[in-house]
């Protein structure tokens, strides 16, 4: 069932105005606050005409909606109000904190509600969606989004994977939980949330802030070295203090720079995670490719990605990389350019044997 709703699922006192068939002009009026409905059943009724099929009326009740003052809203969102018309008061009340919080917390909030809230809400509506263990297991997509959430803490998300792990819940929406469960095993897990963040929440929040789309690595065009740029170093000495959960958490829900680090972290649950992230593209993956200190996992990882492989700077870094896994550096011999070829076949910091399949290819098309 979707809004708006048929009268029949609406309280009996705001029927004759929210009823779909009802006269346009009347249902007008309503949507405009001009009828003799006042609490919770105004409220159901301007969200029920917001979704009405006429234009002018979805209008005017939006604009009602979005002038009514708190104080006539907060009674609605705690209030055992239909799930559709809770879903659709969403919108009104999502830059409004308290008054989200409430929502959320609401046991009459449908779990897809909650769980868009979960999304986008700040700390504190983070940590009162997270005590409801019954209703985050009954729809483990809530857990997931608060995953997600930058503004969840990281001492919650780890209580929350353990949560899902311990109960048999799978986070399929979330790529790195079967690492962040590996991670978390074997470590003490506080079971109540703390009403003050810890300090390794701090530091997380502290590297998601510093945290940006650039790469973090800059690269010597003439020897090749590495070395993290100046301004990344506060990040990098962050994600030096982390934990593994930590690291993983941060590889799936931070920027480039902070992928770029993590993905040669010398723990293969933290470069995978970093590697395999949603968020890494194929130009991003250009650039891992052509370190030298990640590990040829990830580098034999990479090379297997298809959807990356219409990347030609990607496919290059690949060959020329000393570390690329021979089989791997092998497959793209026959996509470099010709001017590419050439300097391969030259190469002293590349296998023999790939640089003599390169000489090869050279002369074959010479011929």
């Amino acid at each position: 069932m979707s809004l708006p709703l048929p009268k029949e699922e609406l309280p009996e006192k705001i029927r004759r105005f929210g009823d779909p068939a009802a006269p346009t002009p009347a249902r007008t009026m309503a949507a405009k606050g001009l009828v003799p409905v006042k609490g919770t059943d105004l409220v159901t009724l301007l969200v029920q005409l917001s979704a009405d099929s006429d234009e002018g009326v979805r209008s005017a009740a939006d604009g009602t909606l979005r002038g009514l003052p708190d104080e006539v809203l907060r009674p609605a969102v705690t209030a055992p109000l239909h799930p559709e018309i809770l879903d659709g008061l969403l919108r009104y009340v999502q830059k409004e904190q308290s008054l989200l919080e409430e929502l959320a917390a609401n046991r009459a909030t449908p779990h897809a509600t909650v769980a868009k809230i979960a999304k986008q809400c700040d700390v504190h509506t983070a940590e009162r969606i997270a005590t409801d263990q019954v209703r985050l297991l009954e729809h483990p997509e809530i857990i997931e989004a608060l995953y997600k959430n930058r503004s969840t803490r990281m001492s919650t998300v780890d209580r929350l994977v353990e949560l899902a792990a311990r109960n048999g819940v799978e986070l399929t929406g979330v790529a790195t939980f079967a690492a962040h469960v590996e991670a978390i095993q074997g470590q003490l897990i506080i079971e109540e949330t703390p009403e003050e963040e810890l300090p390794s929440d701090a530091m997380f929040f502290e590297a998601l802030a510093a945290d940006d789309d650039e790469d973090a690595i800059e690269t010597d065009r003439v020897d090749g070295t590495e070395e993290i740029r100046e301004k990344h170093r506060p990040l990098a000495f962050r994600i030096g203090e982390m934990s593994i959960a930590e690291k993983v958490r941060l590889a799936l829900i931070g920027d480039a720079a902070a992928r770029a680090l993590l993905v040669r972290d010398s723990n293969k649950l933290v470069s995978m995670a970093a590697v395999t992230s949603p968020a890494t593209k194929d130009v991003e993956a250009a650039r891992m490719a052509a370190s030298k200190q990640i590990s040829d996992d990830i580098l034999r990882y990479i090379g297997n990605r298809r959807d990356w492989l219409g990347n030609y700077e990607l496919k290059k870094n690949l060959v020329f990389n000393p570390k690329t896994p021979m089989g791997v550096s092998m497959n793209f011999l026959s996509h470099l350019r010709a001017n590419d070829l050439r300097t391969l076949a030259r190469s002293k910091n590349v296998p023999a044997g790939l640089r003599a399949a390169a000489r090869n290819r050279v002369t074959k098309r010479d011929k």
